[in-house]
């Protein structure tokens, strides 16, 4: 143990080697893996504070029946006989699974074995539907097979990298940064396209602030212009693809010309041409795409319109080229494998040929195999609602929270008959759960995730597993045995479950599929423990290849990939007088979906700790916003406040609300509630970039800070939010109410302190108090300040005082209800470095002591030196702190 655990990190679809030691008192010290060929080492600032994670805060330790704990037999008897007997009344499409990029790739396996091979409906979907789904989509129509033909090899040995639709920068930063380094080794051009100017724009060649929704029409154009510039590869185009004549006809009759480009995608006719002629001219191109290209309701007709352009000039599985696909989740490229999807089966096989579902049905020996595709994501949790599904089970993930209309999706599991959920820690879907289930986290799971470039990694466990918490495969199989399907889940443990997989991949498989790992299903369980990270495909015979589609052969019928003809369409739903802002959602930079792991990190949290929603200064000037304001952001589904941050990265007419705040950490500020169900018709994905809203602002008459060792869920607040700092937490709380009614609101939080450990302070207009409670130490145990907005004092060493948990001494006690320290104490303010802790107070005295460029700031503090997404900011403090010098 003293070299450590290597494994995989649990955040994004880069797919990070991690070196995971555990400490004496509990701690775990993480560092990249020098070996992993995703990352050589590195590691972005959630990566980096994976050890701060790891405690049993909040964790679920034991099921949960109705809200009492309750051993294991009886929770999964329960679940066992509810899910039996309501398949048995109600049928096999009665009963729904909901699962999670979250889990390893065996606990995927079995839980889609059980629901499609033996319960026998395919109603198993993934929150990877709200990911990437449209990328499959659009992989099968062009390639008949989900494939992602490169590698990240290819990032090093491009000439051109199109980002579109992805915030690199935050989102994968690891692959920013190895761009970034190949730009300075060979001098790779960049191109992103997004409508927001990201962190990722910040250091591009190009940025085209196209309109949202117009990705078809830009692609489109840019075949047009390839066509007419003679760049199309005829010899590539005539011997291993069909429907190039169509595709171009509608790109040609749609983008006729530049102007039409422009005016369409709201784009400056010199930003388009420079785009297409440099794109026409290099060879060497790749198009790295993600959420804001799937997350459509257009999405797969996006993604071929992208597939297109490489088909037709051959640039397609060759070092430095190709359409590229990452993906948000750890094993969302796992989930695709084993059939993680309703309309997929394992091993890349689908519903579409009776003979193929036959083979997994003999494989698996299957006595009741579904023969359909089963429910999308939206339309299962419409379907629980409405009541046809009427037993759901949730594995790993926060569907009340991440889901559009999320408020409908609430309503649908307080009302379906039977929910259960199987997680780490309580979140805001548990409410609804009839059955809790605590699983294995990340640290205690063992099995085998595959990232964006289809290398499979193992995740390894460093801890043991707390209470009497289990892994997710074998919760599942345990569920199986009592529905009385014991011998296809006999499985000890996850190699012999990844054993099996491998079997089906190579099962009658004669090379029609790509996805092959036959060489590993006959895997000792030492050489799984030992397994380093391999690519895809693993054939029994033949030399795996690392990119794929290079030989021009396809796994079609005939071999060939298709061009798929796709025209613009309009936005799902325009923007109107009554709602005329798009809203944009997705990540920010230090935090993971619903924030149940990175919120609880406070360095994580300093750089934003409340939910803000960005808009441009003209629509801001047009519905009366300034910057601080509270804003009510309401669409036709549902609303959410939060902060106003008037910006000039916005477009006029667009907005942005990260995707991560949920009820434990703020008051009606998520964006799922806002977002539209409407989806993707070839993929099932909800439309999650563009939705009308309205923006207003919230007369707010009283604000108040909250610091406390206590864990809370405040209620009866117009608006709250939390965020984690040493020893606690500090709220911010504020109301439309009169100051004096605040007060009393506020004021409920001290209750329960005895009159002697209060000190407590009102001004004579009743509109400031002041508040602290000393432990039974004298220790500072709890504050609380309440005023008119813009009056309280800053919190800084409040909040010290309850980390130190330190005896106050007399002065220190008379300077409590002014909120400010007797002596100077210098406060490194927001944190903008997460993976070094550094504050903008440091960064802006290391530039006022002489620092000039970020290179400098980073040999001063490190800031900015290890993932370097917060380079962007670090250049603005220095950009603001030279024009305050020019004044």
């Amino acid at each position: 143990m003293a070299d450590g655990v290597r494994t995989t990190c649990p955040y994004c679809g880069v797919g990070c080697g991690v070196i995971a030691t555990p400490r004496p008192g509990g701690s775990v010290s993480i560092k990249g893996d020098p070996d992993h060929p995703a990352n050589r080492g590195k590691l972005c600032s959630k990566g980096s504070a994976l050890g701060e994670t790891t405690g049993l805060d909040g964790r679920l330790l034991a099921p949960e029946i109705n809200g009492r704990t309750a051993t294991w037999d009886d929770a999964l008897d329960l679940v066992a006989r509810r899910f039996s007997e309501t398949v048995a009344k109600h049928g096999p499409d009665s009963v729904a699974f909901y699962v999670s990029g979250q889990l390893l790739t065996e606990d995927y396996y079995v839980a889609n074995k059980l629901m499609k091979g033996f319960i026998g409906s395919a109603n198993i979907d993934t929150n990877s539907r709200l990911c990437m789904a449209s990328s499959v989509a659009g992989h099968r129509r062009a390639f008949g097979e989900d494939i992602v033909p490169g590698i990240y090899d290819d990032l090093d040995e491009a000439d051109l990298v199109v980002l579109t639709g992805s915030n690199t920068a935050w989102c994968h930063p690891i692959l920013y940064q190895r761009l970034l380094a190949a730009r300075q080794a060979r001098g790779t051009k960049i191109v992103v396209i997004d409508p927001r100017r990201t962190a990722t724009a910040d250091e591009c060649d190009l940025h085209l602030a196209l309109d949202p929704g117009t990705d078809v029409l830009l692609f489109n154009g840019l075949l047009a212009h390839l066509e007419r510039s003679g760049a199309i590869d005829r010899a590539f185009v005539a011997a291993s693809t069909s429907g190039f004549s169509e595709a171009l006809t509608v790109a040609s009759a749609e983008a006729s010309s530049l102007a039409d480009v422009a005016s369409g995608c709201g784009l400056a006719e010199a930003d388009i041409r420079l785009f297409y002629e440099l794109f026409a001219a290099t060879e060497r191109s790749i198009t790295v795409y993600s959420q804001g290209v799937n997350q459509s309701a257009h999405g797969t007709d996006k993604v071929n319109a992208i597939i297109n352009c490489h088909l037709a000039t051959g640039r397609i599985g060759r070092p430095g080229m190709g359409p590229f696909s990452v993906t948000g989740q750890p094993n969302a490229m796992g989930g695709r494998e084993v059939g993680g999807l309703a309309n997929q089966l394992a091993a890349h096989i689908n519903f579409d040929k009776s003979e193929d579902v036959d083979r997994v049905s003999r494989f698996w020996n299957a006595p009741r195999m579904a023969r359909r595709a089963g429910l999308k994501a939206v339309d299962m949790f419409r379907a629980a609602g409405d009541g046809r599904v009427k037993a759901l089970w949730i594995m790993g993930t926060n569907p009340a929270v991440s889901m559009p209309d999320a408020g409908r999706v609430r309503a649908a599991l307080k009302s379906c008959d039977f929910v259960v959920v199987s997680d780490v820690t309580h979140t805001d879907t548990t409410r609804y759960a009839d059955i809790l289930l605590p699983a294995a986290a990340w640290g205690e799971k063992s099995g085998t995730v595959t990232n964006s470039e289809r290398r499979m990694s193992r995740q390894r466990p460093f801890l043991p597993l707390p209470g009497a918490a289990r892994p997710d495969w074998r919760i599942i199989c345990d569920v199986a045995r009592r529905m009385g399907f014991g011998d296809a889940f006999g499985f000890e443990g996850p190699a012999e479950v990844f054993r099996e997989h491998a079997r089906l991949s190579a099962f009658e498989n004669n090379g029609e599929r790509l996805f092959d790992i036959g060489s590993l299903s006959a895997i000792e369980d030492q050489d799984y423990e030992r397994f380093t990270p391999l690519l895809w495909p693993q054939p029994i015979e033949g030399n795996p290849s690392a990119r794929l589609l290079a030989d021009g052969g396809f796994p079609t019928s005939d071999g060939r990939a298709r061009f798929v003809a796709v025209r613009q369409e309009g936005v799902a739903l325009a923007v109107d007088a009554e709602r005329p802002v798009a809203l944009n959602s997705g990540r920010s930079r230090d935090q993971w979906h619903t924030m149940t792991r990175t919120g609880r990190v406070p360095r994580l949290m300093s750089n934003a700790p409340e939910p803000v929603i960005e808009i441009a200064p003209e629509d801001a000037t047009r519905q009366g916003l300034s910057d601080g304001d509270l804003a009510h952001v309401s669409s036709r589904y549902g609303f959410a406040r939060a902060r106003v941050a008037v910006s000039s990265n916005q477009k006029p007419g667009s907005a942005f609300l990260p995707m991560h705040w949920s009820g434990r950490f703020a008051a009606n500020a998520g964006a799922g509630p806002l977002a539209t169900p409407i989806t993707d018709p070839f993929s099932g994905q909800p439309e999650l970039k563009h939705v009308p809203v309205r923006v207003e602002r919230e007369a707010v008459a009283w604000t108040g800070t909250l610091v406390t060792r206590r864990d809370l869920r405040p209620t009866g607040f117009v608006h709250w939010t939390r965020q984690p700092v040493e020893g606690g937490w500090v709220y911010e709380l504020c109301g439309t109410e009169t100051p004096d009614q605040g007060i009393l609101l506020s004021r409920r939080f001290l209750d329960g302190f005895a009159h002697d450990r209060l000190v407590e302070y009102t001004d004579r207009r009743g509109l400031n108090y002041r508040a602290a409670a000393l432990d039974d130490d004298g220790a500072l145990a709890e504050a609380l300040l309440v005023a008119p907005p813009g009056q309280l004092p800053p919190r800084d060493w409040l909040v010290s005082l309850l980390g130190s948990r330190e005896p106050l001494g007399a002065m220190q006690r008379m300077a409590l209800l002014s909120g400010r320290s007797p002596v100077p104490m210098p406060s490194i303010g927001r944190v903008v470095c997460a993976c070094f802790n550094i504050g903008v107070n440091q960064i802006a005295q290391s530039v006022a002591s002489g620092c000039r460029t970020v290179a400098e700031v980073g040999e001063s503090l490190r800031a900015g030196t290890n993932c370097g997404s917060c380079r962007s900011e670090i250049r603005k403090i220095i950009d603001e702190a030279r024009l305050q010098a020019a004044e």
